[in-house]
């Protein structure tokens, strides 16, 4: 069998590894991949939005299954690409990707379903945000740009001051381009942030691990928005009680929400959680698989991941099982110096072989922005540049032999947090 995964980071990268584990697969391909993927899977120099490119390598190769990733050629319509040339592909469809595309979309959605989330008004006139907010005085406000901004198109703004700022930047300054034409003003929700990856075929869901991002780019969640600097799973905040209130109020009244406006969901459907003092509500939606998420869940995935997309695909996920382990993995993200703002790549990658790390146990360096030089030499190539995964049968385990293992890694200018996990540990502690 012949399974083609499109996209090129960690993401990916832990999509590939868990495939490649299934023996029925032959050989997999990813496009356009990375410098560490390549080990695993063959890349193919095709850009993810390049539905027409995509499509006609699968037919020309004879690829059997698509695993499609990014948000990007989702909300474009590249599952329906394949779907359309014969080719089964997991992900959802273009009018279903709309519930990441289209923050507006999924907020008016919430609403019309009784779905727990923050309050909200939609603008399309800079001059009359800027007014609600001025009347409303209530702050931290949050902004949103209504469409995709590489998980950058969010402010808290902490002041009238910094409100202005962000609305001139994202309507008029256009920083995330057409995304920015119109905006979504949230109250701001105080509480436990937790994420959910759920596998599902429009009629069941089946929830994985939680876990636990850590979006800033320093330590004590100070500085920018990134794409995420690290991971923990699970989350101690995501108990069976919330658990069950997550699926009865928000994960089954949101697939049956999609089918009911004619976009029936199938894929794996992102809950970015927070747990308020009134019980969990959607801080947002995403129409994939998380980055960095992925890079802690997926390990712990007992089940088999291909035969999982399968059954998400053809509509049988209730027959099958998606089982996890009990223990806990952590994620520390080594990114280039400056980063998520300015930063240089080609900066050589030292203390890996074959792009991991010899002798490290339960341990798997995932690849986001990496590459390989003419002469073998594997090199930065992004912002985030590895991801840095242990397992352990509990997230103190987990977390320090993470941190160890990142020790043996090095590049210019390299970065990382130093915090990832702290929060939950604490947590932990607090339980006992």
């Amino acid at each position: 069998m012949k399974v083609l995964v499109v996209g090129s980071g960690g993401r990916e990268h832990a999509v590939v590894k868990k495939l490649a584990e299934n023996p029925e697969i032959e050989r997999i391909y990813c496009a356009p991949g990375n410098g560490g993927i390549s080990v695993q899977a063959t890349p193919v120099d095709i850009k993810a939005i390049d539905a027409e490119g995509m499509v006609a390598f699968a037919k020309k190769e004879g690829i059997d299954f698509a695993v499609v990733t990014p948000d990007d050629p989702l909300v474009l319509g590249m599952a329906d690409a394949m779907e359309e040339a014969g080719i089964p592909a997991f992900g959802p469809s273009k009018k279903a990707a709309q519930i990441e595309g289209s923050k507006v979309f999924a907020k008016n959605l919430m609403k019309k379903y009784g779905i727990p989330t923050a309050k909200y008004e939609v603008f399309d006139d800079p001059g009359k945000v800027v007014e609600y907010i001025e009347r409303e005085n209530c702050f931290p406000a949050v902004i949103k740009a209504d469409g995709l901004a590489l998980g950058k198109g969010v402010v808290i703004a902490k002041n009238l001051e910094e409100a202005k700022e962000a609305v001139h930047s994202i309507m008029e300054d256009k920083i995330f381009g057409k995304s920015g034409n119109q905006v979504v003003v949230e109250e701001f929700l105080t509480g436990k942030e937790v994420s959910v990856l759920a596998f599902t075929d429009s009629h069941t869901v089946s929830p994985m691990v939680s876990s636990m991002d850590h979006k800033r780019a320093y330590d004590n969640d100070e500085g920018p928005n990134t794409g995420g600097m690290g991971t923990i799973a699970p989350s101690p905040y995501y108990t069976a009680d919330v658990a069950k209130r997550c699926m009865e109020e928000i994960f089954l009244p949101t697939v049956e929400a999609m089918k009911k406006e004619g976009c029936p969901f199938k894929g794996c459907l992102y809950f970015g959680l927070i747990l308020t003092e009134q019980g969990p509500k959607v801080i947002e939606y995403n129409c994939r698989f998380g980055d960095p998420e992925t890079q802690v869940v997926l390990p712990l995935l007992e089940s088999d991941l291909l035969h999982i997309m399968q059954a998400c695909t053809d509509g049988t996920l209730a027959e099958q099982e998606v089982k996890f382990s009990d223990g806990a993995a952590a994620c520390v993200i080594l990114a280039s110096g400056g980063y998520p703002v300015a930063y240089e790549k080609g900066k050589p990658i030292s203390g890996l072989v074959d792009g991991q790390l010899p002798g490290e146990e339960n341990v798997t360096v995932y690849h986001s922005g990496t590459a390989i030089t003419e002469d073998g030499q594997l090199v930065t190539n992004g912002g985030r540049v590895l991801g840095v995964t242990a397992t352990g049968p509990r997230l103190t385990n987990a977390l320090s032999h993470a941190y160890e293992a990142a020790e043996k890694i090095s590049f210019e200018k390299l970065h990382k947090r130093s915090d990832i996990g702290l929060r939950a540990l604490k947590a932990l502690a607090e339980k006992q």
